[in-house]
């Protein structure tokens, strides 16, 4: 017997750190029957009928600086984003007007773009053959307007998540992978994959309640999962949450009871472009926003830059396997 076995007997029940039993893998109760892919795919077709009003993720909120630009392409089309003097952000066409340099390249001067090849300088005041676009910082993630790509009707401000208030410690993973959107977000409309393909991560995951295929009320158009989150050897966070889609390229899993009640993993699916074979890439831009009402989580906000890449680092590797998921879904769809 483990000296952790022997504590279980005592552990005080309303602690957030859970003792976890020793199991075996290939011994967990088989999810398969209750992960039926027209469940899934009437949930997918749900979730890409609703509005975008063309607004698409470019990049985590940090990421756009005030001293660099930063270059992104998105659906193919070129983009350049940066911070003017007083912090707002800009997006703008990546080409220069002039003779098409990259102005992911150029300086930034007072808060404006110079082209290095023949000094054109640009900035929020439009020119002839480039302006600037419709731009949303929700102080997390930056997301950029692109009508023609977007081809709905377009609104003022994209449909960002509801996130945990008052004190939050958040992190911004990005992966790219040969699929489309819609691949991504199926891949999170099947919580029942999580204990199997991440038993790293995952433990006793439960799908407790799924939409039905057909007539689902907007209110009870999500998923419920227990689950307990393993932080080390033989220790787990035991949590409830809901997965469910606001906009076509967004999945949100939001702790609704537990450890972090309002903390919420947003997972947003934006399309590259094309790599040269001519196949899709979108990127997966994976924002973690937690929140605790306990004493020592202000502390540990503290530490966010310390913290963010050990947050960063657990996204990563079960993103790289998920990205195996979406890639395999779209080689199979596609053939």
């Amino acid at each position: 017997m483990t000296l952790l076995s022997r504590l279980t007997g005592h552990w005080p029940a309303h602690w957030p750190l859970q003792p976890l039993p020793s199991q075996k893998w290939a011994a967990q109760k088989p999810t398969y029957a209750g992960a039926d892919p027209k469940l899934i795919s009437a949930a997918l077709e749900r979730a890409q009928a609703r509005p975008s009003g063309n607004w698409f993720v470019l990049a985590a909120s940090r990421e756009v600086r005030g001293d660099r630009p930063l270059g992104v392409g998105i659906g193919g089309i070129e983009l350049v984003a940066w911070r003017e003097e007083d912090g707002t952000v800009r997006v703008g066409p990546g080409a220069c007007p002039h003779l098409g340099a990259p102005m992911a390249l150029a300086a930034l001067d007072c808060g404006e773009l110079v082209c290095r090849w023949h000094g054109l300088r640009l900035g929020a005041r439009s020119g002839p053959g480039w302006a600037v676009l419709p731009v949303h910082d929700d102080g997390v993630l930056v997301w950029v307007r692109l009508d023609d790509l977007g081809g709905e009707e377009p609104t003022d401000a994209p449909v960002v998540p509801a996130r945990p208030a008052g004190t939050v410690l958040d992190a911004v993973t990005t992966l790219t992978g040969v699929c489309e959107p819609e691949d991504i977000v199926a891949n999170r409309l099947d919580p029942w994959h999580g204990a199997w393909f991440h038993p790293y991560s995952f433990q006793k995951l439960t799908v407790t309640s799924a939409p039905a295929v057909t007539d689902v009320p907007p209110e009870e158009d999500r998923f419920l999962v227990t689950v307990t989150f393993k932080v080390g050897p033989g220790l787990g966070v035991p949590v409830r949450a809901e997965f469910v889609c606001p906009e076509p390229r967004t999945v949100v899993m939001r702790i609704v009871e537990g450890e972090g009640v309002g903390s919420v993993v947003e997972t947003h699916a934006t399309p590259r472009g094309t790599d040269r074979d001519g196949r899709p890439r979108t990127a997966v831009i994976e924002a973690v926003v937690a929140g605790s009402d306990r004493p020592g989580f202000a502390v540990a906000s503290r530490l966010a830059p310390a913290l963010r890449p050990a947050m960063a680092a657990a996204a990563t590797r079960l993103w790289r396997d998920d990205l195996d998921y979406a890639e395999r879904r779209y080689a199979m769809r596609t053939r």
